[in-house]
């Protein structure tokens, strides 16, 4: 699969690690389709807006019959001042805790099965998802829809699995602590959140390397990435 020019799908592509991760295989010459809402810097824009099922069906639309080798769902979000002083969940509205399970759970649910005849075209299709460690049993976080977004993202992938096992989609969920985006950066450095040493994204990009180029005989299920310190 490696030496072969892979169609990837790489949603949440104009910011954060979507971006970054859709820069990385555009430049290795695969074929990148980038969904997101806003322009992204590499790849063939898809816009689309993944909160919502006309978003979701844009997406299916565009890519028709297309081979998919991987669907790489980088998007995520979650309730303002999280991970701050300033989050109160009480004050958090319905509409914000709807809005973060329907990016980071109903969409790759809804994407991965309309995707999943797209997917079995491929001699090894994989399914990578980027949750967090706060989708993790007894985790800190005090933020609610994201935590709860998360965590379901782990359980949906455990039934994906079972659910389209026909296909024989490899599905893994990465759940990593904080990734040195542009946005935790100036994080850090204004004093949001507290002095630390994320993750480079080059590891996050190492990591889904090494799960594309595995053969088709392995599968992960998860992987977790916890700062050093």
């Amino acid at each position: 699969m490696e030496s072969e020019k892979r169609k990837i799908v790489v949603v949440g592509a104009s910011r954060g690690i979507g971006a970054v991760v859709a820069q990385h295989f555009t430049q290795k010459g695969d074929s990148v389709l980038s969904i997101s809402r806003g322009q992204p810097i590499a790849g063939k824009w898809i816009q689309a807006d993944i909160s919502t099922s006309e978003g979701i069906t844009s997406i299916v639309s565009s890519i028709s019959e297309s081979t998919v080798d991987a669907l790489l769902f980088m998007g995520g979000v979650w309730e303002d001042g999280a991970f701050t002083d300033q989050y109160d969940f009480m004050t958090s509205s319905d509409q914000e805790t709807r809005f973060v399970i329907a990016v980071n759970t109903i969409a790759p649910i809804e994407l991965t099965k309309q995707l999943a005849k797209n997917l079995a075209k491929s001699d090894n299709p994989r399914a990578i998802f980027i949750g967090a460690l706060s989708g993790l049993d007894n985790s800190p976080t005090i933020e609610v829809a994201n935590t709860a977004s998360k965590f379901g993202l782990r359980g949906a992938a455990q039934a994906l699995k079972l659910a389209l096992r026909d296909y024989k989609i490899g599905i893994t969920v990465i759940n990593p602590s904080n990734i040195a985006t542009e946005e935790v950066v100036a994080d850090i450095e204004e004093g949001r959140f507290t002095a630390q040493v994320p993750i480079p994204l080059t590891d996050i990009i190492s990591a889904i390397e090494w799960i594309l180029t595995l053969s088709n005989a392995v599968d992960i299920g998860e992987i977790n990435m916890y700062q050093k310190g």
